[in-house]
């Protein structure tokens, strides 16, 4: 195999180490962001359901006040029925009293609608309550799970980018650099391949052959002619 060949796949390796780690940090802030987002709208969902369950006590609150304010009534009427001489405003203060209890009544039985539904709500908010503190700390781990990443890939790319340009550094072809550079931006990091049973091991056309002959002469940089990756061949290549 030509040196340079030799030297091309070290590179190769080394850009394939350094663009998934580049990949691997990109996706970090997503994935934090999925993390969050999750998060936050477990947060939303417990706290509507922990309204709606305040909203039902305070509507409950709402008609005892109503009541205890017709049952004060009550008593006011009352003092002022025992207190007339006239038949007619006594039946008056006897018909506003049996208006208020009919409206006690109306409201005391909405009350224990409410206190159905206040126990039914009460229950699903200890449900949610759960819910929302399983979901929270397992953010919380994966959130510092995604922290200690974040910090390890970091010291990995630092490492994955002085190994490249140690590598790059082995190329002492200029114009044989540029032209990997080229090929990487458009092929990726699989740019320098074999020519097993006559293939090319990137765009995997049969290759004509000459380029074949030339691969496996090992005397010159042999490009396929459809993709423009740069080949070569090893004996168990065949």
């Amino acid at each position: 195999m030509l040196p340079i060949i030799e030297n091309l796949l070290i590179l190769q390796d080394r850009d394939r180490r350094l663009l998934r780690v580049r990949a691997e940090v990109a996706a970090i802030p997503g994935q934090r962001q999925l993390a969050q987002g999750k998060a936050a709208a477990g947060a939303a969902e417990f706290e509507t359901i922990r309204k709606q369950a305040q909203q039902l006590e305070s509507d409950r609150k709402k008609l005892e006040l109503e009541a205890d304010a017709l049952k004060d009534r009550i008593g006011k009427v009352r003092a002022q029925q025992n207190e007339t001489r006239s038949n007619d405003q006594y039946k008056a203060y006897e018909h506003q009293i049996e208006t208020s209890q009919r409206e006690i009544s109306r409201l005391e039985d909405q009350q224990l609608d409410l206190m159905e539904r206040i126990e039914a709500a009460n229950a699903q908010v200890a449900v949610a309550t759960r819910a929302h503190a399983a979901l929270k700390a397992e953010t919380d781990r994966q959130l510092a799970d995604l922290a200690a990443r974040e910090k390890h890939l970091a010291t990995e790319l630092a490492s994955a980018t002085e190994a490249r340009a140690a590598a790059a550094a082995g190329i002492t072809d200029p114009s044989v650099l540029s032209r990997y550079d080229r090929l990487l931006k458009t092929k990726g990091d699989n740019l320098i391949v074999g020519v097993a049973g006559g293939v090319c091991g990137g765009c995997h056309m049969k290759l004509p052959t000459q380029s074949v002959v030339s691969a496996k002469a090992q005397n010159e940089l042999v490009a396929c002619p459809s993709c423009s990756r740069i080949l070569y061949f090893t004996a168990d290549m065949g």
